[in-house]
């Protein structure tokens, strides 16, 4: 790893002071002011109750301790510690809902927990868990994890998303596979969280562009609307940088290449499609979609830790400073993050990604929290 320029336009106590409004505000997030006016929308603007405020065991909250997680290793700090450890011991003791790719996500901050605490209630749901996801997940051709999700407003029922892989499963399940490998020398786990990446990348990635598709259909044979979907892609920019960093030098170099130079060429695009504000566009080729805030901080996250691991040359730190910037002035007095489009399911064309309501979630202020987390690495 090495130091790179700093950014010389963004103070760190700035960016400290905005962190702990955002965190703060993350572990009191309730549901949205507006939730009737919201509800109203249904599924196609994006509202599945579930996915609002803290509490709920889930995709948006999972990405929401997750950020937490980060912060407490960036700074070296244990603030928020017994905040996890009661959320989990918690949400347990309520019971859990059915298991999905959705539902794995808190997990990938349960495995750290459980090292910490050495609590054997973590250790076996995490055990249990990834031994399911190896043996029980619905899979696609190829042996891809279905993108099974939560049933909207049933906590024990599920969509089985037939056939379909989708971008978001790399972050919310095989990340947590590959730790749960890495830690228990389980060689079998390993290899599948990257045949997992591998066929992903293989489906999703658009060689033309450099960026990915939001899905793929086995039974259509192709990928649904064609759509290239912000946060769809930052789950990718965010996600492949810690894939990589579990396997602390282990990964075959051929392999490791071809994940980094996928990375490369992805985030060379991103920086060309970056919005004159320094955030990006909720469909990214389209100027007319709205700028979305929670997909744009993974991506700056991403390129952040690209640039401190020398991975990206600092041709991309005006970049990485404009949208730093973009998302301080995103965040508002009560360190809510503004401009966080809601949960967004498959769509077939790009009006379905531009009518998803915006409203405050979990991980729009834990992808938040990764992007200043980085930016602290890199400020004046």
């Amino acid at each position: 790893m090495r130091r790179s320029k700093e950014m010389k336009n963004i103070k760190k106590e700035i960016i400290e002071q905005k962190l702990d409004l955002v965190t703060q505000k993350l572990m009191n997030l309730g549901g949205p002011e507006n939730e009737e006016e919201l509800k109203a929308g249904g599924e196609a603007a994006g509202f599945f109750r579930r996915d609002f405020g803290i509490a709920e065991w889930d995709w948006p909250q999972g990405v929401g301790l997750y950020g937490l997680l980060k912060v407490m290793e960036y700074q070296g700090k244990e603030d928020y510690k017994k905040y996890l450890y009661d959320w989990f011991k918690g949400n347990i003791a309520d019971g859990l809902p059915s298991r999905n790719i959705n539902t794995t996500t808190p997990l990938l901050t349960l495995a750290e927990l459980s090292r910490w605490y050495q609590d054997k209630e973590f250790e076996d749901l995490c055990l249990d868990w990834a031994n399911w996801l190896m043996d029980c997940i619905p899979r696609t051709k190829e042996g891809g994890f279905q993108h099974v999700t939560s049933a909207n407003g049933d906590r024990q029922g599920v969509r089985l998303n037939e056939s379909e892989l989708w971008i978001d499963t790399l972050f919310m399940t095989v990340l947590f596979l590959n730790k749960m490998g890495q830690r228990y020398g389980r060689q079998e786990w390993i290899n599948e969280s990257l045949h997992q990446m591998l066929l992903h990348i293989k489906y999703l990635y658009d060689k033309r562009t450099g960026l990915f598709y939001h899905g793929w259909s086995f039974n259509r044979r192709d990928n649904f609307g064609g759509v290239f979907w912000c946060r769809g892609n930052s789950w990718f920019t965010l996600g492949v940088l810690d894939y990589v960093d579990m396997f602390k030098g282990t990964l075959n170099p051929g392999v490791k290449t071809f994940i980094i130079d996928t990375y490369k060429a992805q985030v060379e695009r991103l920086k060309e499609l970056q919005g004159k504000s320094g955030l990006w566009h909720t469909v990214l080729p389209d100027p007319s979609s709205y700028e979305e805030v929670s997909g744009s901080a993974a991506i700056t996250a991403g390129i952040l830790k690209g640039i401190r691991y020398g991975i990206l040359d600092d041709s991309y730190l005006g970049c990485a400073e404009k949208s730093v910037q973009a998302i301080l002035k995103n965040i508002d007095k009560g360190g809510t993050v503004l401009n966080v489009s809601a949960g967004t399911g498959m769509g077939y064309d790009a009006e379905h990604y531009k009518n998803i309501v915006i409203a405050p979630m979990a991980y729009g202020q834990s992808l938040t929290i990764l992007a200043l987390a980085e930016a602290l690495c890199l400020a004046e």
